[in-house]
């Protein structure tokens, strides 16, 4: 019998589903502080709109919460899980509770259990910092981690500090036995397709949930079937859910957006032409956010401002000073909000926004 750590059926079961799970931001005052209140806020924001759960201390909270000037991991994941779960018990429905996991093995094995402590479900488990390790020691990595707890793969783009990581590593990463998901964030086609790939040919495809992280390619990624031959016969998968830094806003309509995409991949329907428009729409949008006119320099100030603008936040600062939006990226988003108001939620959150920040 398997000793392997896994997460309570309900929560494994919305996984394996697919699911819309924000990148959660982190709340600052404009003088850096922590700003609690809004930072509960948004957790109840993501569960009032409808996702399956939360990614908290990800590429979108701030790498930086775990430097020792600031100090800002433990409290930060426990704001998160403690919101999240009296959600759960009060709406009576699981909320899938994701940690970011990083740094050499040693690091990562003691985030995992501070995460794991606190109630987290699973690890987002990223390989940034073993830049220069081959396949076999990222695996043994990942195995010593997965001793800790469900590991959620992920695969990080470069340009904002990931590293390439090939088909062999992803076929071998899926046969651990408590790997339950993957986000696939290399805004790639080609190296989306060797995770996919890898999982199909490991035997899992029907155990290892796929997430997008593609913020450039999302509701495309949710609508198209991926089929692999396997031992000469054709075996299939599809992305099921997405946890993203672009559905850390307008979450609303993000759970819309997978429901119909969902339902159409479940059917095996024609997609419209009015949902393709739609899907090039949100990716114009995300190049604004992201600014990717400035190789994503401002893709975490975007996502606050965003938020700022409607309340959820008191103000977009980052935790260092570096970090802001850059030139015309205000402009930007100005422009993608009036060209595309039916992909934010602003009339949702302004109806329930005292009750977030109460």
């Amino acid at each position: 019998m398997s000793t392997a750590p896994m997460p309570p059926t309900d929560v494994l079961s919305l996984i394996r589903q697919g699911c819309v799970i924000p990148a959660h931001p982190l709340a600052l005052t404009d003088e850096r502080q922590l700003d609690e209140r809004h930072q509960r806020a948004l957790t109840r924001y993501y569960c009032a709109a409808g996702a399956g759960g939360v990614a908290v201390a990800v590429h979108t909270t701030q790498f930086e919460i775990r430097e020792p000037e600031f100090d800002l991991l433990e409290p930060v994941l426990a704001l998160a899980a403690e919101e999240a779960s009296a959600y759960a018990r009060a709406a009576r429905r699981p909320v899938a509770l994701i940690a970011g996991v990083v740094g050499n093995t040693e690091q990562a094995v003691r985030e995992a259990e501070l995460a794991k402590g606190l109630g987290y479900h699973a690890a987002l488990l990223s390989l940034a910092a073993l830049k220069q390790a081959d396949t076999d020691a990222l695996i043994r990595h990942c195995r010593a981690v997965a001793e800790v707890m469900p590991l959620f793969g992920f695969y990080l783009q470069p340009a904002v500090g990931g590293r390439i990581l090939p088909f062999d590593f992803w076929r071998r990463f899926a046969e651990i036995e408590n790997v339950i998901a993957i986000k696939m964030a290399p805004f790639n086609r080609y190296q989306t397709i060797d995770v996919v790939r890898g999982v199909v040919e490991s035997g899992r495809a029907g155990e290892v949930a796929l997430y997008t992280g593609n913020d450039d390619h999302i509701l495309l990624d949710l609508l198209t079937p991926f089929s692999f031959p396997v031992n000469g016969r054709p075996v299939s998968a599809r992305i099921v859910g997405g946890l993203l830094g672009q559905w850390a806003v307008w979450t609303k309509r993000a759970v819309e957006m997978h429901q119909r995409a969902q339902a159409l991949a479940q059917a095996g329907a024609a997609v419209p032409q009015s949902l393709l428009d739609e899907a090039n729409q949100l990716t114009d949008a995300n190049s604004a956010l992201f600014d990717v006119a400035n190789n994503y320099a401002g893709c975490i100030a975007g996502i606050n401002e965003v938020l700022r603008r409607q309340g959820i936040l008191a103000s977009r600062a980052c935790l260092s000073t570096k970090e802001d939006l850059s030139p015309g990226q205000a402009a930007e988003i100005d422009r993608v909000q009036k060209a595309y108001p039916h992909l934010t939620d602003d009339d949702f959150v302004a109806a329930h926004l005292h009750e977030w920040l109460a």
